[in-house]
């Protein structure tokens, strides 16, 4: 039998990006209480940018702003590996969490690029094929 797609939730790395948020509130409960509206903001809006507009843009019109937000998403991925490595050398977190969290990071990464790869080449073929006479 097979499964019918429900929209962005079903999206693996939709699933990795709010994964990632939900690791990264965890994470940051026990930063001291003088970052709560420092590094624990930007940490938290950081991460939640992602899943974010991965799924906005998936409820968005056209593959090319769909694009735009997966690469706004790619941009917040790319902050967020700045805030954690901040954050693990002021000693906020340990190796071994920002270990944890880094390769969460990346493997989301991973799959985004891939995403946005994969829907570059649909729309470039799409277009070079059906050209407009």
């Amino acid at each position: 039998m097979e499964k019918k797609f429900n929209g962005f939730k079903d999206l693996i790395v939709w699933q990795k990006a709010y994964e990632l948020s939900l690791l990264i509130y965890r994470k940051t409960a026990s930063f001291p209480r003088s970052e709560t509206y420092g590094l624990v903001s930007q940490l938290r809006r950081c991460s939640v940018s992602v899943p974010s507009n991965i799924s906005e843009g998936y409820e968005r019109k056209g593959s090319k702003e769909y694009q735009r937000f997966l690469n706004i998403a790619k941009g917040s991925l790319g902050e967020l590996e700045t805030q954690i490595l901040l954050a693990k050398d002021l000693g906020y977190i340990k190796q071994e969490s920002w270990k944890e969290i880094d390769d969460l990071r990346q493997e989301t990464m991973r799959t985004l690029r891939g995403l946005i790869k994969s829907l570059y080449y649909c729309t470039t073929s799409y277009y070079t094929t059906n050209k407009v006479k």
